[in-house]
């Protein structure tokens, strides 16, 4: 492989920062030319304290600071954009992911592939975050249509320019497993091994997956609106019919109207909620949303990622660049 950037994503991770970094270094020992490049998504720990003083130790460490929680969907983006070698391998912070087995991603990439995605074997995570994992993924596949790599986590190795390509579509609903597929890039899919969590809290929250999954299953299938087209017929056709079975049981024609009335407001409801998810979607792509802006870097920062214009200091090895 000619040269790796190792794209870690960090939201208060503060006391496994250091430790990622050692892992890291020692596992890629061998990767001559290896950058790796830190993501502080808005942290309010210590992130990005120790992101600094490991970026003036040693040059390889690069790292972005958001000026807030964009979540990581944007932190990856904007690694994709930084990145300076032709092949990038993200991890999580937490080091679930062994970072002795990125060689075995780039050996899978190396047979031609523009994306191998790791899979977890015997998931170390919580029951009910497996869970809901599992249940994302069979409606998405089975239900809506979508391609997914099966199984598919953050931990990947990626073709740079392919995973700029990506980044730079600028979706309203931002879905990196999703849009692989979508764009044809060629991948596959590697076992890989999952540790407990050592230090730090998880991140993971219900209404945080859920939120994701709304994204996945509105931005990449139709098939819910399809089913709202569905609902409006069965309204039309089953709520006069509704009516008039009520009346002929007996009730008099205000109770049959009022049965009418609560079937056809029920459908009413759902056909519009879903109808407006999707003009949110619609109104996200048009808009082209910035994903994320960055407040201090010790790389040179694009105009266009900087909150508002501000001298940007070229930082030379270990330097950082701070807007102002």
């Amino acid at each position: 492989m000619s040269g790796l950037t190792v794209v870690v994503p960090c939201y208060n991770e503060g006391a496994q920062v250091e430790t990622a970094y050692g892992e890291l270094t020692a596992a890629l020992a061998g990767v001559e030319a290896l950058e790796l490049l830190f993501v502080d998504d808005g942290s309010s720990d210590d992130t990005l304290e120790r992101l600094r003083g490991l970026a003036e130790s040693d040059p390889r460490v690069r790292y972005l600071s958001f000026t807030r929680n964009f979540g990581l969907e944007a932190a990856q983006a904007a690694a994709f954009g930084y990145a300076s070698q032709p092949w990038c391998a993200q991890i999580d912070c937490d080091l679930q992911a062994p970072p002795e087995e990125i060689p075995l991603l780039l050996a899978k990439a190396a047979e031609g592939y523009d994306v191998v995605f790791g899979v977890r074997r015997d998931r170390q995570d919580a029951w009910g975050r497996r869970v809901a994992a599992v249940v994302q993924q069979w409606v998405a596949r089975r239900l809506l249509g979508i391609e997914l790599p099966p199984g598919a986590s953050t931990f990947r190795v990626v073709r740079t320019e392919v995973a700029r390509t990506i980044a730079g579509l600028r979706l309203g609903s931002p879905y990196f497993l999703a849009t692989v597929p979508l764009v044809g890039a060629r991948y596959t899919t590697v076992p890989t091994g999952h540790r407990p969590r050592t230090a730090g809290r998880s991140k993971f929250r219900l209404a945080r997956l859920a939120g994701h999954s709304f994204e996945l299953f509105f931005g990449f299938s139709w098939r819910p609106l399809n089913a709202v087209y569905l609902l409006a017929v069965l309204g039309v056709v089953l709520g006069p019919s509704l009516a008039l079975a009520t009346w002929g049981l007996g009730a008099d024609g205000g109770t049959a109207l009022a049965a009418l009335g609560v079937v056809l407001g029920a459908l009413t409801l759902v056909c519009t909620a879903l109808v407006g998810r999707y003009l949110h979607r619609l109104m996200a792509d048009m808009a082209k949303i910035r994903p994320f802006y960055i407040r201090e870097a010790n790389v040179e920062i694009r105009p266009e990622d900087a909150l508002a214009p501000g001298t940007r200091v070229a930082p030379p090895a270990g330097r950082r660049a701070v807007l102002q």
